[in-house]
C-alpha cells in the first residue's frame, strides 16, 4: 500500500470546506486586499513574496520568518490549537504527516487540477496522501556529494562514485594530509541519516489498513549505521556537530572536503566559507550499488495551507503560484535553491551555477540527473518530530561514549513506537 493511510480526520473536514471552489476561483475582496499570513525560511523567501505582492494587489502576503524545519512545525502545532496559525506555511516533507494528524494542514485536492503534471513523481508523492493532496511542492533535496575539488585535486584523489570508493578515500585523504577528513559524520543529522538508510533499502515506516510497521534497525539501516562506525573507529571522518564555529572554521581551512547531504548545501556552504567559492564541485551522490544512482531525499519542503485559515481559495492559489511560476522558480535559483517544479528545473539548465562552484557549467545538468533518479516512494510516520529527537538524543550518547551506532537505532525505534502507541496508533513490530 503506497504512503500513509493517516489519521486526517482533521485535515479531512477542513478540506470540505475547500474543496467547493478551484483554484481558478479566487474570490474578491471588497474591503481592500486579502492579507495572507505566510510562514518560511530562508532567503528565497522574501523576494519570492515581493513578485508575488507586485502582481497581486488585492491579495497581498505578510511574511513571518519562524525557523526551519522542526522549529517551525512545533510552533505550528502550538499556533493551530490557540487558533491563530498562519494562513499558509512552509513544512519539510517529512514533518507534513505529522503535520496532518496534528491537525494543521488542509487538504487542497480542489485547488490542484492539473498541478501533479508539473512535478516529477517522486516529488509530488511528498505532498499526496491516498489520492488526496496536502501541500505545493516549493523546492528538492535529493542527496548528492559537494566536494572541495581543489582540495582533493590537490592531494590526487578521485572523486568516489561508490561507498566503498569513498571510505578508501576518506583513508587516502587522512594518509595525505593528518589535519583533513574527508567529511563529517553529525550524530544529530536525522534526515541526513535517513537519506542514507532509504538508498540502501530501509523503509523506517510503512502502512496497511491503518496498521503501521516501525522498523529503524532493520539490515539496511544497521549496515548504514556499522558503515559509519567503521570510519569513526578507524577515525576517518569526523564525528562532531556540523555548522558550529568549529566546523566553519576546518571547512575554510581545507580540513573538511566534503558533504554527502541535499543539493541546497552550496548555498549553506557559501553562508559560512564564501572565500572557499570556486574550490567545490558537485556530484551524485556514492552509491551502495554501483548499479543503482537512486537516492533518497533530505529536506526540501512544501507550502500547506491551514486549517486555521479564513481565506483558503486565495491561500491555495499563492501556495500554488509559489511552486510553480516562472517568477518564483527565478528567485529561488538566483538564492541558490533547486526548483521542485519540473519547469523550474529546466529553467536552471540556463542559469548560472551557484556561487560556491561558478565554474562548474554541468552543475545544474548534474542536479536535473540526480533529481531523475530520487526514490519514488519514501513514507514518513506521523510522528517524525518524535523520531528526530530521539535519533539526534541516541546517536549523540553513542558518538559520546564509544557505543554501537547500530544501538541507537533500536534505541530510537522503542522511543517511537511507544509514542504511536501512546497516541493511539495500532503498531505491528518486525
Amino acid at each position: 500500500m503506497r504512503k500513509t493511510g493517516l489519521y486526517v480526520a482533521a485535515a479531512a473536514a477542513a478540506s470540505l470546506a475547500l474543496s467547493a471552489c478551484s483554484s481558478g476561483d479566487v474570490p474578491a475582496s471588497g474591503d481592500g486586499p486579502v492579507v495572507l499570513d505566510y510562514w518560511a525560511w530562508g532567503t528565497a523567501q522574501q523576494p519570492m513574496i515581493d513578485a508575488w505582492n507586485a502582481a497581486h494587489p488585492d491579495v497581498q502576503v505578510r511574511h513571518t520568518d519562524a525557523g526551519g524545519g522542526t522549529d517551525s512545525s512545533a510552533k505550528l502545532v502550538t499556533a493551530t490549537r490557540a487558533d491563530n496559525a498562519p494562513d499558509v506555511a512552509l513544512v519539510e516533507y517529512n514533518t507534513l504527516p505529522a503535520m496532518m494528524v496534528a491537525g494543521v494542514v488542509a487538504e487542497i485536492t480542489g485547488y490542484t487540477d492539473g498541478l501533479a503534471d508539473e512535478y516529477a513523481p517522486g516529488v509530488w508523492n511528498q505532498v499526496s496522501f491516498e489520492g488526496g493532496t496536502y501541500g505545493v511542492p516549493q523546492d528538492a533535496g535529493p542527496q548528492a556529494l559537494t566536494y572541495n575539488k581543489a582540495r582533493l585535486d590537490e592531494l590526487g584523489i578521485d572523486v568516489p562514485t561508490t561507498w566503498d570508493e569513498f571510505a578508501e578515500a576518506a583513508q587516502q585523504v587522512r594518509d595525505a594530509d593528518p589535519d583533513a577528513y574527508l567529511t563529517t559524520f553529525a550524530p544529530a543529522e536525522f534526515g541526513g541519516f535517513a537519506g542514507y538508510a532509504q538508498q540502501a533499502g530501509a523503509q523506517w515506516w510503512s502502512v496497511d489498513d491503518a496498521r503501521w510497521t516501525v522498523d529503524f534497525d532493520d539490515d539496511a539501516s544497521v549496515a548504514v549505521a556499522d558503515y559509519w562506525q567503521d570510519l569513526i573507529d578507524r577515525d576517518l571522518v569526523r564525528a562532531e556537530p556540523l555548522l558550529t564555529p568549529e566546523w566553519n572554521a576546518q571547512v575554510n581551512k581545507g580540513e573538511v572536503l566534503s558533504w554527502p547531504t541535499g543539493l541546497w548545501a552550496a548555498g549553506v556552504l557559501y553562508g559560512v566559507a564564501e572565500d572557499t567559492a570556486g574550490d567545490w564541485a558537485m556530484a551524485p551522490l556514492p552509491r551502495w550499488d554501483a548499479d543503482d544512482p537512486s537516492v533518497g531525499f533530505q529536506g526540501g519542503s512544501a507550502l500547506v495551507v491551514t486549517t486555521s485559515s479564513e481565506h483558503p481559495a486565495e491561500a491555495a492559489e499563492f501556495a500554488r503560484w509559489m511552486g510553480t511560476s516562472e517568477e518564483a522558480a527565478a528567485a529561488q535559483i538566483e538564492q541558490g535553491q533547486y526548483p521542485a517544479s519540473l519547469a523550474g528545473q529546466e529553467m536552471t539548465l540556463h542559469s548560472d551555477p551557484p556561487l560556491l562552484m561558478p565554474r562548474q557549467e554541468d552543475y545544474w545538468t548534474i542536479a536535473a540527473e540526480i533529481t531523475r533518479n530520487t526514490i519514488p516512494e519514501i513514507s514518513w510516520g506521523p510522528n517524525v518530530n518524535v523520531a528526530s529527537s530521539a535519533f539526534q538524543d541516541a546517536m549523540s550518547k553513542a558518538v559520546t561514549r564509544g557505543t554501537p551506532l547500530r544501538d541507537a537505532l533500536t534505541e530510537t525505534e522503542e522511543v517511537v513506537v511507544d509514542d504511536m502507541e501512546t497516541t493511539g496508533f495500532e503498531v505491528v513490530r518486525p
